[in-house]
């Protein structure tokens, strides 16, 4: 019986910050990443991929500001924004992803999945909105929006103006979990919570609706991971291995660490919560929840043994 395992990719897998985003500069970047993932599906696992989409959405809401500006077309909210880059980012991996193992004489079916995730309209969350997303404003600007729209706006540290800010809740649910499992037991390469996901929740009892948030991509394929029984979940970031002390002269890479002691680093402060923080937290709960073990490394890494940090049970 084959393994299944999840990968969870970052937005910077097809668009990094140094790039302009053209359509080639994006498939070549998948291209790149769809030949990490050869030493898996040589070592007989079956494929969940999920993807971050921060400058993808940035993009979109960009262009949706400037069209509605220019010619007045209706701005998309943020579930809708976040549907849009799964579809996009989905297809652009996809293709690309048959064209390594068309390469490499290797065959699959490769599906993506528009990929709802239940959120609670309660969440804590809703009441302290800030994972800033769109454009950035001037303090007049912000303040019309504001009156406009009843949205909230954050003036961004580092002085480059106000952007808005929105709610990051927790993932409950994955919707169509089961089909997503389904299929890759069937041994199909399968596409699913882009972004995230693109957050819903129950306005009445029978309608689901979208909501005006951003649900964080390592939480969220942390929690498909367990739903669908993975075997392994490996979160790809920008280094190798985690590290404690980073950046200081006292920066020591980890090879493999319990849960415990996971725990113990992130309330020692020595993961920033833009960047490891979330992953480090995705990986305890995949752990605590199956028992098995969770990776976090660089794509390059992928399969590779003692590649990356291992964060198991014990």
């Amino acid at each position: 019986m084959k393994k299944l395992a999840v990968v969870a990719f970052g937005g910077n897998a097809l668009l990094r910050s140094d790039q302009k985003g053209t359509i080639d500069e994006q498939e070549a970047n998948a291209y790149q990443t769809s030949e990490r993932l050869l030493m898996l599906i040589q070592n007989n696992y079956d494929l969940v991929l999920t993807h971050g989409n921060g400058p993808q959405v940035g993009n979109i809401i960009l262009a949706n500001t400037a069209g509605n500006k220019m010619y007045g077309i209706p701005d998309m909210p943020m579930d809708v924004s976040v549907a849009y880059s799964q579809g996009f980012i989905g297809y652009i991996l996809e293709q690309q992803l048959r064209n390594v193992l068309k390469a490499h004489d290797l065959e699959r079916d490769i599906i993506t999945i528009i990929t709802q995730v239940l959120v609670d309209k309660e969440d804590p969350a809703f009441q302290n909105p800030n994972k800033p997303v769109g454009p950035y404003y001037s303090k007049e600007e912000a303040e019309a929006l504001i009156s406009d729209t009843g949205a909230k706006y954050h003036e961004d540290p580092r002085g480059r103006g106000w952007r808005k800010v929105v709610a990051s809740p927790r993932p409950l649910t994955i919707l169509n979990q089961r089909s997503i499992e389904k299929l890759v037991r069937d041994h199909q390469i399968v596409i699913a919570v882009g972004g995230g996901g693109v957050p819903v929740f129950w306005v009445a009892e029978n309608k689901l609706q979208g909501i005006d948030a951003v649900i964080d991509k390592d939480s969220a394929s942390a929690a498909l991971a367990v739903s669908i029984n993975a075997d392994k979940f490996f979160i790809l970031t920008d280094v190798p291995k985690v590290c404690i002390n980073y950046n200081t002269p006292m920066e020591k890479a980890l090879d493999r660490i319990s849960v415990k002691q996971a725990r113990k680093y992130l309330a020692e402060g020595h993961f920033s919560e833009g960047s490891m923080e979330p992953k480090v937290k995705a990986a305890i709960y995949f752990v605590t929840h199956t028992g098995k073990d969770a990776i976090i490394t660089s794509s390059n890494m992928l399969g590779v043994d003692n590649g990356g940090t291992r964060i198991s049970i014990v």
